[in-house]
C-alpha cells in the first residue's frame, strides 16, 4: 500500500537527510541495509503532511527521534497530532529521545527487533 503524502515536502526532505543529527545518523548506521528484520528502512521520508525520521513500509513503523525541544509543551502537542494522523494510517509509531540513542542504542534496537511485520507480510 502507497502512503499519501505531499509532494512539495521532497526537496525538504532532501536536505533533511544531509542534515542528520548525531542522534540520527549514529539509528541509521543500525537500520540500513536491513539490519533489522530484514526490513528495508527509509530516512526523512514525507508521509502526509509531514517528514518522518525513519519509516519501514513492512513494518509500518515509524521511528521518531526527539531532541529536548520536544518536552516544550507546544512540541508535546504537535507530536501528540502528528502521531495521531500516523496511526490514522495505521502505523506504530515509536520515539525515542536522542539521548536514549546515543547511550542506549542495544535497548532502542531491541524495542525495533520487537515490532511485528505490517499486515502485508502474513
Amino acid at each position: 500500500m502507497i502512503l499519501p503524502y505531499d509532494k512539495s515536502l521532497k526537496p525538504n526532505s532532501r536536505a533533511l537527510r544531509n542534515r542528520m543529527t548525531d542522534a540520527e545518523q549514529k539509528l541509521w548506521q543500525c537500520l540500513r541495509r536491513k539490519q533489522i528484520n530484514g526490513w528495508q528502512f527509509y530516512r526523512q521520508k514525507p508521509l502526509g503532511p509531514y517528514i518522518v525520521d525513519f519509516y519501514c513500509a513492512a513494518a509500518f513503523l515509524v521511528i521518531e527521534l526527539d531532541g529536548s525541544q520536544h518536552f516544550e509543551a507546544e512540541h508535546r502537542e504537535a507530536d501528540r497530532q502528528r502521531n495521531e494522523y500516523l496511526r490514522g494510517l495505521g502505523l506504530t509509531v515509536l520515539r525515542f529521545d536522542n539521548r536514549q540513542v546515543l547511550l542506549e542504542m542495544e535497548a532502542v534496537l531491541e524495542i525495533i527487533r520487537r515490532i511485528p511485520p505490517g499486515p502485508q507480510c502474513h
